[in-house]
């Protein structure tokens, strides 16, 4: 593949730059611009995503038809990773989890009557939605196989039952996407749907408490009681519930991955001028062999990451599911992001580990990478499969 982005990809990404340095990293030290959850408080984040609308970088995940701005997964890995440097980044481009990962999926499945029903209010920003799937035990997380929430056809609309947990942004949600069983068919046992916040039969019994800062509408528990979905809000085939969690996933793993670099970076930029400046035993801490280890293998690290996660949406743009190359970039990115964080705290001492940098905000959130979208050791579970089954062309040069 050729790492050459195109001049569009490359003009994209430095107006990135140029507004995140501009406009969101100066935001990050003044406590009035924080709200719940340690995030942007949302009249900020309005104005924020007006300026980035006018500027044309917005929703760049999405075709211009619909709206968006029409990147490949290869010109969208360049591009968020310049948003990941900000922490408020990602969510201000409306390119944050989970709202990324459900725009691209409907764009690539729902009939156009669902694209205008759906898609369209959360491109345009109207509304914010969420990604139903994950459940208490003994329910589904990892394998959805193990899914208990049931949905059952009656009189031509669909009956949700169940309890669901750790949905991401649902408290601030309007649109769903919900995924429950129909039957108990092995693969074709799930089915997929769309449904509105203000449907009756569903409700948030709690917003679950995290460590780390926490996205808009947090990470809630919530439970169906009879929830009636309308069959034109079916999403594909019946039972096609498995198969549109694997379109939508693989990507959006992918893009926590390039936002997750941006991130790592801005460690390493955090401390870069402090090991400048700062003297030890006669010498600045830079000029101290440890200190270069330190630093010098942790930028190796994300750029083995930028390698790997450029390789996978690389090869997502010709059409390949890419399984193996993503389960890679997801291990090993989650990993260089929490070394990265660790490493800057580390260098800048105590300061590090106060809040008068954004290090420690940055280290309980790098914690939950290792987690979220498949868990590292279910990932190398994939790749251990791969390996099994490929033998010596798991390492091919195609």
């Amino acid at each position: 593949m050729d790492f050459a982005l195109s001049p569009k990809v490359e003009k994209t990404r430095l107006a990135i730059r140029a507004f995140v340095e501009k406009e969101l990293i100066p935001l990050e030290s003044h406590d009035i611009n924080w709200g719940d959850g340690e995030n942007v408080r949302l009249d900020v984040l309005a104005a924020l995503r007006a300026k980035a609308k006018k500027a044309g970088i917005w929703a760049l995940q999405t075709p211009k038809a619909l709206g968006g701005g029409g990147l490949d997964k290869v010109g969208m890995a360049a591009c968020y990773e310049e948003m990941g440097r900000a922490l408020f980044g990602p969510v201000v481009f409306n390119s944050a989890a989970p709202d990324d990962g459900n725009m691209m999926v409907l764009a690539q499945v729902a009939s156009d009557a669902q694209k205008k029903k759906w898609l369209l209010p959360i491109v345009r920003g109207d509304v914010r939605s969420a990604f139903v799937m994950t459940e208490p035990h003994p329910g589904s997380g990892s394998d959805p196989g193990m899914m208990r929430t049931t949905a059952t056809r009656k009189r031509g609309k669909w009956i949700v039952n169940g309890r669901k947990w750790f949905i991401t942004g649902a408290g601030e949600a309007k649109h769903f996407i919900l995924i429950a069983r129909t039957s108990d068919d092995a693969r074709k046992g799930l089915t997929a749907f769309s449904f509105h916040a203000d449907q009756p039969g569903w409700r948030i019994v709690r917003r679950i408490p995290i460590m780390g800062p926490e996205e808009h509408g947090g990470h809630c528990e919530i439970e169906f009681d009879g929830l009636e979905i309308a069959d034109e809000d079916r999403l594909m085939e019946v039972g096609d519930g498995l198969k549109l969690t694997q379109i939508r996933l693989g990507p959006a793993r992918l893009t926590h991955c390039m936002r997750w670099l941006g991130m790592a970076r801005r460690a390493l930029e955090i401390a870069l001028p402090y090991v400048n400046d700062r003297k030890s035993f006669g010498s600045r801490l830079i000029d101290h062999e440890g200190v270069q280890w330190m630093l010098g293998e942790a930028a190796m690290q994300i750029e083995t990451g930028r390698l790997l996660t450029m390789r996978a949406a690389w090869k997502l743009d010709q059409g390949d599911f890419a399984r193996k190359e993503v389960s890679m970039a997801k291990v090993a990115v989650a990993d260089v992001l929490h070394k990265s964080i660790d490493t800057a705290i580390q260098l800048l001492g105590a300061r590090g580990y106060s809040k008068d940098t954004p290090l420690e905000w940055m280290y309980r959130y790098a914690r939950q990478a290792r987690l979220v979208d498949g868990a590292s050791e279910v990932h190398k579970m994939v790749l251990a499969k791969f390996l099994a089954k490929e033998g010596t062309e798991f390492w091919a040069w195609r």
